[in-house]
């Protein structure tokens, strides 16, 4: 049954509606049945993801799927052949089986395993059955039930109230407004959102103070969480931009090695003269090895593993630097990322009420210091008070009107009372001696119709109230004011001075509260005693202060990074707009209601001006979102709350508070911040543009040596009508000698000033038109020279020294080419010692494989001549020079902009 409408209804309507009695509560019989019929009070367990499940989806990258055909291929003409061998389609299916492990344990210890949502439901919960307070399981709750409700008590279900006294609830993580709310009776008559209806509980909310009585008219998936989690489930997870990327680039490549395929088999079998007085079935062996030399030599074996590796890379620097990776293709996405929506309480802000202004003896105080730590002091006009002896009565009235209590810097109990026991501990005040010294006798609660709140204490011989409260409600029962340390007579102008005060504060969205106190020898009999002619002493008033470096952050990342923030938040616009104001967010501001007015066609038009979203419900979180995402925009969504889970899964990279964040958000999120610092975006964003820099260079360079690979072995059958290099060479130059270098390439740092570049820079396709051209003119260029060299030996030494001179140009002349692509990026050598052992590992093993005879006749290979080293020195050194020249001209005849990490010249460390 759901709770959409039940605000709108009197408490004699409600009971009507769900058939209860307050007095004695439903019936046993009459709670089985509605259990029969609602189902128990809890969130449908999520399909857990099995290892396997996880296991198999690495083979779904289009890349895997053309590594698996070619070892297939391989495998048949391996069995084919009469002396057949099968370590190539071995060899294949080995690098597969690891790409798919190195995914596996990545995605499957980030996965997490526990049902967050159903923590999220009370485990226990008081209710009236047949005429008898019973406790019963919060599961076994059903529509009609009748809860009682304290202080501290985690709401069990969606619940319209029947009593309250002093009642508030902190809806936070439902909402996102960060004070608690104080709950009314009150019958609401017009369509209001959840923060908004003062007259019910949520699920998972909690009772900061107070007591009341309630009638459950939601349970499980039929609450406002229950609804939430449908929205969770039911959100589009779109691919990350790398994983667009890489699928784009596996279909080109798929199309190329297939074209060049078909091509070669249909010249050898059908057209080459060479060929025709072999046998069909010979012939046809001959076309079908060819084909598959050509695959091999197209298709870049290593590329999934070296990206899945470098991707494993970056998501453990990021660990390092605090920002935990849950799916690792999110670990690019953020360094393409242009806008971040963030949620404003627990997010830009600590979700900590804190003073920030006291006006007391007609003089105001700024209080510094954010959250629940007692870090920070009083200032007057922007310098340190010393002597606070003016502050001491306000700061002691608020901590002894307070029914909160600090631990370790953290609260039990109302937020809003724990800021005022922080102000005291800032001035370095004895809070719990004064509980001590001055024992609460009685207490005339807090409730949302007189809005104030007055305890009476014992004070030596006689007695002294403090009170606390609306500043107008307030001084409504004071008939003097404390000045110069004595209370004075209250006139109407000094009345008039301190509504101005308020009116000021609350125009700072501070949440202003009046404190007074009176002393009094004989004990007070009445409420209506202790609330009059009180002493007016001051205001504080507090908000939820936005982080220390937010502002600092947000500065970076606009105008540095050339990114975008926007606040969305369920709290006030007002409130909204002054922490806006505070952290240098500057742009137009709109509430949820007048969002709801707006067309999705009238909205995508205005969304590109909208910095400030206030007084949202998850749905509107979503439709911003995807309005952001209709514009092109690559869309971060930062959050830490159950009503930010829908939109952080919506958005192209979720991002999740880790220490103060629900688990509901985690689990919809791609990334989590461990120390909830928004810092920690910057320094993943970084870490996410210096992966998108890797990915270029090592499919650059690992596709450079496929084309040119191409192009030798095709231009060699055209030429020679026979293999330069066999597929278990290309095979061995592919995985071997190009992929140590390749994952090496993977670890580099973030080239110097990549912060200052524009997100436009990692949004674009991994090659470029431009990079496709280069590394067609690189493959050219060294075909020619190895080609050359070939035919040179040929002549002189035979086939088996130029198929060796061949197979070592290739290596030595790829080692050029991933110089060559290394020196255009402002990294220096010296910062990632581990691509110089790669480079030398792979020179090794090309030794090992020249040089040591097993080996080498494994490979049909030779030790190659003096010539041919010398050779292959010129040519690397020809080569470098040479493709220097065409990257400048291409700069100049096809402008793209600066490459991502692209030096000015001469700036290499």
């Amino acid at each position: 049954m759901a709770a959409a409408k039940f605000y709108q209804q009197s408490v004699d309507q409600v009971i009507q509606t769900l058939q209860t009695d307050l007095a004695a509560g439903l019936t046993s019989t009459e709670a089985r049945g509605r259990w029969q019929r609602y189902g128990p009070n809890a969130l449908a367990s999520r399909r857990r993801i099995s290892p396997l499940a996880i296991f198999f989806g690495q083979f779904k990258d289009v890349l895997i799927v053309i590594l698996l055909l070619a070892a297939v291929v391989s495998l048949g003409l391996g069995l084919a052949e009469e002396n057949g061998s099968l370590t190539e389609g071995v060899l294949i299916f080995v690098i597969v089986l690891a790409i798919a492990v190195v995914g596996f344990f990545n995605e499957f210890k980030a996965e997490k395993t526990v049902e967050a949502l159903k923590r999220l439901v009370a485990q226990k919960a008081r209710v009236r059955r047949g005429g008898e307070e019973v406790e019963v399981d919060a599961k076994e709750l059903v529509p009609g039930d009748v809860v009682l409700l304290e202080e501290g008590q985690k709401v069990p279900a969606d619940i319209r109230l029947v009593s309250v006294i002093g009642l508030r609830a902190a809806e936070a993580s439902l909402t996102g407004e960060s004070a608690p709310v104080d709950k009314k009776l009150t019958v609401i008559t017009r369509d209001v959102t959840v923060g908004d209806q003062v007259n019910m509980l949520f699920s998972g909310t909690v009772i900061t103070a107070g007591k009341g009585e309630g009638v459950v008219v939601a349970t499980g998936a039929a609450t406002q969480i229950g609804q939430i989690a449908k929205l969770v489930d039911e959100a589009e997870e779109d691919p990350t931009p790398m994983q667009r990327k890489l699928d784009r680039l596996g279909k080109q490549l798929g199309v190329g090695v297939l074209a060049i395929c078909v091509l070669v088999f249909v010249v050898i079998f059908f057209l080459d003269k060479e060929f025709a007085d072999v046998g069909l079935a010979q012939r046809l062996l001959l076309a079908l090895t060819a084909a598959v030399a050509l695959a091999v030599a197209a298709i870049p074996e290593g590329l999934a593993f070296v990206v899945r590796i470098s991707l494993a890379l970056g998501a453990r620097r990021m660990a390092a630097r605090q920002a935990l990776v849950r799916r690792l293709s999110a670990v690019e996405a953020l360094g393409s990322t242009d806008i971040i929506c963030s949620d404003k309480t627990g997010t830009l802000t600590k979700g900590e009420m804190t003073v920030r202004e006291v006006w007391t003896n007609r003089t105001c105080y700024q209080v510094t210091g954010t959250g629940y730590g007692s870090g920070g002091e009083f200032q007057r006009d922007g310098r340190a008070v010393s002597k606070q002896d003016d502050l001491e009565l306000i700061l002691r009235l608020g901590g002894l009107c307070n029914n909160s209590r600090l631990k370790d810097d953290l609260v039990i109990g109302d937020p809003t009372e724990g800021a005022l026991l922080v102000a005291a501990e800032k001035a370095g005040l004895p809070v719990a001696a004064w509980s001590e010294s001055h024992p609460r006798v009685m207490e005339v609660p807090f409730t949302s119709d007189r809005k104030m709140m007055s305890t009476l204490h014992r004070s030596g011989d006689g007695y002294v109230v403090a009170a606390k409260g609306a500043a107008e409600v307030v001084l409504a029962r004071c008939d003097r004011i404390w000045l110069d340390g004595r209370p004075r007579p209250l006139t109407a102008a000094v009345k008039q001075d301190i509504l101005e005060q308020n009116h000021r504060l609350s125009s700072q969205a501070l949440r202003v509260l009046g404190l007074a106190y009176k002393e009094v020898a004989a004990k007070p009999k009445t409420p209506g005693e202790i609330e009059s002619k009180l002493v007016f002493v001051g205001l504080q008033g507090m908000m939820d202060p936005p982080r220390r470096e937010i502002k600092e952050v947000i500065a970076a990342v606009t105008r540095g990074a050339g990114m975008r923030v926007a606040m969305i938040t369920g709290d006030y616009i007002e409130t909204a707009k002054a922490v806006a104001a505070e952290i240098g967010l500057e742009g137009e501001a709109i509430s949820g209601s007048e969002l709801d007015r707006l067309s999705q066609a009238e909205f995508e038009k205005r969304v590109e001006s909208i910095v400030i979203y206030a007084r949202v419900n998850p749905e509107h979180k979503i439709r911003i979102v995807q309005a952001l995402k209709q514009h092109g925009h690559q869309v971060a969504m930062t959050g830490d709350g159950v009503n930010d889970a829908p939109a952080i899964k919506a958005a192209d990279i979720g991002i999740a508070m880790g220490a103060g964040g629900t688990d509901v958000a985690k689990e919809a999120s791609a990334v989590i911040l461990l120390d909830d610092q928004f810092l920690t975006i910057v320094g993943a964003v970084e870490e996410g543009r210096g992966i998108f820099d890797n990915v270029r260079k090592f499919v650059n360079y690992l596709l450079s040596a496929n084309i040119a690979e191409v192009i030798t072995v095709l231009f060699g059958l055209l030429l020679f009508n026979d293999l330069v290099l066999t597929a278990a060479q290309l095979l061995f130059i592919n995985i071997v000698t190009d992929g140590l270098p390749a994952v090496a390439l993977g670890s580099d740092p973030a080239a110097r000033g990549i912060m200052s570049l524009k997100p436009g820079r990692f949004q674009g396709a991994i090659i470029t038109k431009k990079l496709w051209l280069e590394m067609t003119i690189f493959g050219a260029l060294m075909s020619i020279a190895v080609l050359s060299q070939f035919a040179l030996n040929l002549q002189t030494g035979g086939m088996t020294a130029a198929v060796s001179g061949a197979f070592a140009a290739m290596v030595v002349l790829e080692m050029v080419r991933l110089a060559g692509i290394r020196s255009d990026y402002a990294v220096s050598w010296r910062s990632n010692p581990w691509l110089l052992v790669a480079i030398a590992s792979s020179l090794a093993l090309l030794a090992a494989v020249l040089y040591v005879p097993l080996v080498g006749r494994a490979f049909a290979v030779q030790p190659p001549s003096a010539f041919d080293w010398l050779f292959i020195a010129w040519s690397g050194t020809f080569l470098f020079g040479a493709m220097k020249l065409v990257r400048r001209g291409l700069n100049r005849w096809i402008p793209e902009g600066p490459q991502p990490g692209a030096l000015p010249a001469g700036e290499l460390g």
